[in-house]
């Protein structure tokens, strides 16, 4: 690499007043932001992130997914693309810095490297991806470009049907053009990825950046226990054909068999629902929702089997039926070794320590793996705390980690 790329930098202050702008649409007014997918603050941070791109001189690109980038054009018009990006949406009342700073720090190099006039063998585009945190369809956006979006999944949306359709109306899409946005494989060189790192392995260590090797994988249920509805006075409690108590008893052991057997995975109950949903009715029935995850194939599906059996065993020692239907999976990808190669000599040229370590949270990266090379890197998260308007990561940081997708990127466009 040329000294003009090595010591080439981004401008921090311009990205902190992109950054604060973007985090001032959808505020929640105690640090975090409330920009759920298709609503009306994510259509204003859309809206807003199409006229910067386009108030920055670059061109402006939205596919039949709603999936908005900037573009930095090549000399050669038939030369693959370099991605770099993640998203603008964000869980109910989450935080400013989960996947905006990272679609904040993929503009900020396609900026960096517009104005310093350097001519690179590929495309850049700096992407935000429709509906990362899976309001709707999980990974939405990123699986309309990978090709791994079905039709059959459209049928049954997490949000339900008549919430879909609504959103994809108000986006101006349509259930057909979300095909439309695939991307075949020739058409791309890699794609890179800056986030958050969401945990505390990385400020625990003093570490500046982390080089992900794997990202989880993950599958999700839609779980029900079905009892009988009795007077909560007057039914015994050994009487009882009690919901509630079945959905209890298994978040609970569901603990105890993760920690005792699966110690590098997890397991999540993250909503409950009772019928009839009274303080006086003993449950007659618990809808909930199921999410495991592990950084291994083989671990997942065993997982997976030993959680089946204990919803199995629960309902049976309760005298409940069980309803389980599967909601998705998505099996562990690995990170491609050359674009880590490519970020762990970025740190190193810009003095930052690093260590490879896997994601425990799902990205769009996940999406990409079988169509590009991917990469991802994570800047400290304060407290490991994320999903939450208290999420912070020090600006220094920030720009670390942006510094070193910038140089990568110089690194994997130039060859």
């Amino acid at each position: 690499m040329t000294q003009a790329f090595s010591s080439l930098r981004i401008n921090p202050d311009r990205m902190l007043d992109a950054f604060n702008q973007l985090a001032a649409i959808g505020s929640t007014g105690d640090g975090g932001v409330n920009r759920i997918t298709f609503s009306e603050a994510h259509l204003a941070a859309r809206k807003w992130f199409r006229e910067h791109i386009q108030q920055s001189g670059l061109e402006f690109r939205t596919d039949g997914a709603g999936n908005h980038s900037a573009l930095l054009p090549c000399t050669d018009p038939t030369a693959p693309t370099l991605i770099l990006g993640s998203h603008l949406d964000s869980v109910p009342k989450g935080g400013r810095f989960d996947g905006a700073l990272g679609v904040m720090a993929a503009l900020e190099v396609l900026k960096t490297i517009r104005e310093s006039g350097i001519k690179l063998k590929v495309q850049l585009e700096a992407m935000d991806f429709t509906d990362e945190e899976g309001t709707h369809l999980s990974l939405f956006g990123s699986s309309a470009i990978s090709g791994h979006l079905s039709r059959e999944a459209l049928k049954n949306p997490y949000s339900g049907r008549e919430n879909f359709t609504a959103g994809l109306a108000r986006a101006g899409l349509t259930e057909d053009s979300l095909f439309t946005a695939k991307r075949p494989k020739e058409s791309l060189a890699g794609y890179l990825e800056l986030h958050i790192e969401q945990g505390k392995r990385l400020e625990k260590r003093g570490i500046n950046i982390g080089v992900v090797s794997a990202i989880v994988g993950y599958g999700s249920y839609r779980m029900a226990y079905i009892g009988r509805a009795d007077h909560a006075g007057s039914a015994a409690m050994e009487d009882r054909l009690d919901a509630g108590q079945g959905v209890s008893a298994f978040i609970l052991e569901t603990r105890q068999i993760v920690m005792r057997d699966f110690p590098n995975c997890v397991a999540n109950v993250g909503k409950i629902e009772f019928a009839p949903g009274a303080s006086n009715i003993v449950p007659a029935r618990a809808d909930f929702l199921l999410e495991f995850r592990s950084p291994d194939g083989k671990q997942l599906s065993d997982l997976e089997t030993a959680l089946m059996k204990l919803a199995r065993e629960k309902a049976e020692q309760f005298g409940l039926q069980l309803n389980a239907e599967p909601l998705g999976r998505h099996a562990p990808n690995l990170m491609n070794t050359k674009i880590q190669e490519a970020f762990i000599a970025s740190c190193a040229a810009l003095e930052l320590s690093s260590i490879v370590i896997p994601s425990g949270a799902i990205h769009d990266a996940q999406s990409l793996v079988d169509l590009c090379p991917v990469g991802m890197i994570f800047v400290p998260s304060v407290n490991g705390t994320s999903h939450s308007p208290f999420e912070f990561t020090e600006w220094q940081d920030c720009v670390n980690g942006t510094n070193v997708l910038l140089q990568a990127a110089l690194k994997l466009g130039s060859g």
